[in-house]
């Protein structure tokens, strides 16, 4: 019953989010045919809003069948301890998992719960960038490594880079009703793991965490699609108070 449940609210998002917004969804590195099939872990990276869900109108239906049945997801107590959110998320994902942002048992307990059957899907910066390209604190978004921990478990299949154009232009942390009828923009790149791997196993664990880790950042900081009209608005905005502007992907401009 918790299946369907789930079934049903991520159905209902794939189609309203059809009817509602125009995706743009590009595939910007080589790729199998049928990239999704082998897929083990799904990276979303430039995470702007809550209502990033509304991607899933990109992916087929047996496959939202399959999350529902296999996803993992460490989600931020923050999120899933809010009354409506939280249980939205909870009810959408069964498999979410609360993680905390602090050096606590969370995230191991997080890493134990991985089957060799688990699709994980994680946003490795860990936080949401706010429209001034920063996050809540005032601080530039990085990738963690906890992507880093996950890969250590994984040793085939594929990794699926989900480079999102951002949603501030649909809705902004703070904001409660979306706009709609706007187009969204997503890059999606396909990477072996096994292969992907290979590059950095002469490397100490520690090594190896933090060059995955920079590999991701550089992907965050480069491959992003732009939506000129949002980067435009921020930047207009950001002249008039005498700040640096700040990219679609976060890093200041000189």
């Amino acid at each position: 019953m918790q299946k369907l449940l789930a079934f049903g609210i991520l159905a209902s998002v794939k189609t309203l989010s059809h009817l509602f917004y125009r995706g743009q969804f590009k595939w910007i590195s080589a790729a199998p045919k049928n990239p999704w099939v082998d897929a083990k872990l799904i990276v979303f990276l430039n995470h702007t809003s809550l209502y990033e869900p509304l991607f899933i109108q990109h992916l087929s239906w047996p496959f939202l069948w399959k999350i529902v049945s296999r996803v993992n997801v460490p989600g931020a107590d923050i999120t899933l301890n809010r009354r409506f959110v939280g249980r939205f998320w909870k009810l959408m994902l069964p498999n979410i998992s609360s993680v905390t942002r602090k050096k606590d048992e969370s995230w191991s307990h997080y890493l134990n719960s991985i089957r060799s059957d688990s699709i994980i899907m994680i946003a490795p910066e860990g936080r949401m960038k706010r429209p001034n390209g920063l996050d809540k604190y005032g601080k530039p978004m990085t990738v963690k490594g906890g992507v880093a921990d996950i890969l250590e478990k994984l040793d085939e299949g594929g990794m699926i880079l989900c480079l999102s154009g951002g949603l501030h232009h649909v809705q902004a942390p703070g904001e409660i009703v979306p706009s709609i009828f706007k187009s969204i923009h997503m890059n999606l790149a396909y990477i072996d793991i096994k292969e992907y791997k290979a590059q950095f196993s002469e490397l100490s664990p520690r090594e190896r965490k933090l060059k995955i880790t920079q590999d991701l950042q550089q992907q965050l900081e480069t491959k992003c699609p732009v939506n000129l009209r949002t980067s435009n608005k921020l930047s207009s905005s950001q002249n008039e108070k005498g700040q640096k502007p700040v990219t679609a992907m976060g890093a200041h401009t000189e």
